[in-house]
Parts: structure tokens; sequence; C-alpha cells
């Protein structure tokens, strides 16, 4: 898999629209109301990783750590 915080924008925008749709009311309305909630819960999750990232790696280029085999771009 190879999303990109681009991804995750456009997906975050997307049920954005979904929950915007004024036909939904009821139970549907609901579930996108569940489903925005699991979206928004699981892409603050990526955010702070994609944060942590890149402050271990803004600390590394200014000489402040040392490099940890699992800031390592070989690795797969």
């Amino acid at each position: 898999m190879k999303n990109k915080l681009t991804d995750l924008n456009n997906h975050l925008f997307a049920q954005l629209e979904r929950l915007g749709d004024e036909s939904l009311d009821g139970e549907k309305l609901e579930q996108e109301i569940n489903r925005s909630k699991a979206i928004a819960g699981v892409a603050d999750r990526v955010i702070h990783n994609a944060s942590l990232v890149l402050k271990a790696q803004q600390a590394f280029h200014q000489g402040e750590s040392q490099a940890h085999p699992m800031l390592s771009q070989d690795q797969k």
C-alpha cells in the first residue's frame, strides 16, 4: 500500500461531502456520522505518525540524534 497524505486529504473531503448530503436522514445519516468518527480517528493517528516521523528526521538532520534502524529508508 502506498498511500500519501494527499490521499488522506481526499478521503476526508469526500467524507465531508457525504455528510453534507441533505437527502440523508435517520439511520443512513447515523451511519455516515459513525463512519466520519471512525475516519477522523484513523486520520488523527496517521497525521500524528507523520508528524513524529518528520520530527525524527529533522532531529537527525540537525545532528541531535544518531540514525536509528527504524528510521532507515532502506527497510521494507
